[in-house]
């Protein structure tokens, strides 16, 4: 008898153990499944981005996300801030999911997702934006270079984020030049700088900067040819009549000679048809005799007897 209430003993702690033990992983695993979830993105300038925020188990409690500057973007399926790049993807008790677009490096950093419970739990996710590197430039040529002289070749590339990495290639060889990384904001300007001295074997020889980075499939390339004189190359003769800053212009000054002969050429042609529009006949009635006199006074006695004449010739009819 003893030993049967032993045994009823032992059973019912068993039992009771087991209730206890599925009780606390129950409990826990409820715990767990209300905490939300959420996961670092990436994105390239200009790309767009999913934020993902997720509860294996809701009893009907809002999801929020937030971004790095803690202005709510959407609280469920409900917009909060005035952004046309952020649009809803995905709402439910179990999953908020927004996209934002046309990402900008102004938008990196940590967003937050909330789960309203008591008390209220929170995720961070780190959204990351790569900066593309623009097309590089290659400065510091001189065509053409001459023989033993000592040139520096610079390549510059700007607006990558992480800082893009250059190469140099003598025709097909990679060479080594000195690199500096300057911050420009939130991106960065590289250069890479090649010195030597000319030779004549880098007559014909194409130098070109590669730069490589994470947001581009193929590397971004650019290629200058250096020209290579020997240094008994004659250098160009000054022609005291040829054109150039210090000799004389001459198509200007014929320029100059032609605009003044046609502005002679139209003043004369519009005196001429002024002149001729102005031309006339003019009659002068001098007395008869008067041409004759030898002197002023005997032309006035001369033309006051043609006018007495003329009064003594008139005749009457009755």
């Amino acid at each position: 008898m003893i030993v049967k209430q032993r045994l009823i003993f032992i059973l019912y702690s068993l039992c009771a153990s087991v209730f206890r033990v599925a009780a606390t992983k129950s409990k826990g695993k409820g715990s767990q499944g209300q905490f939300p979830i959420t996961q670092n993105v990436t994105v390239v300038e200009g790309g767009a981005a999913n934020m993902t925020c997720r509860v294996d188990y809701n009893d009907n409690t809002s999801l929020q996300w937030s971004n790095p500057a803690q202005q709510t973007l959407f609280f469920g399926d409900k917009k909060a801030l005035r952004d046309h790049r952020i649009e809803l993807v995905r709402a439910s008790w179990q999953e908020l999911t927004i996209r934002i677009s046309d990402v900008s490096l102004s938008d990196e950093g940590t967003y937050t997702c909330s789960l309203f419970t008591m008390p209220v739990k929170t995720t961070k996710a780190f959204l990351t934006v790569l900066g593309v590197p623009g097309r590089p430039e290659i400065t510091g040529f001189t065509k053409p270079a001459k023989e033993d002289d000592v040139i520096t070749l610079t390549c510059t590339t700007s607006g990558s984020k992480p800082a893009a990495n250059i190469r140099w290639f003598r025709n097909d060889k990679e060479v080594q030049g000195s690199k500096e990384v300057n911050a420009t904001g939130k991106s960065f300007t590289v250069r890479s700088s090649l010195q030597f001295q000319v030779d004549k074997r880098d007559d014909g020889v194409a130098y070109t900067c590669s730069v490589e980075h994470a947001t581009l499939s193929s590397p971004y390339m650019t290629t200058e040819v250096l020209e290579v004189h020997s240094k008994d190359f004659p250098g160009p003769t000054t022609d005291p009549n040829s054109l150039g800053p210090h000799g004389p212009d001459h198509a200007l000054i014929g320029g100059v000679v032609a605009v003044v002969v046609f502005i002679t050429l139209c003043l004369i042609i519009v005196l001429g048809r002024y002149l001729a529009r102005h031309k006339g006949t003019y009659l002068t009635h001098e007395a008869k005799g008067a041409e004759d006199a030898p002197d002023a006074d005997t032309a006035i006695i001369n033309a006051e007897g043609n006018h007495v004449h003329a009064e003594e010739k008139k005749e009457y009819f009755i």
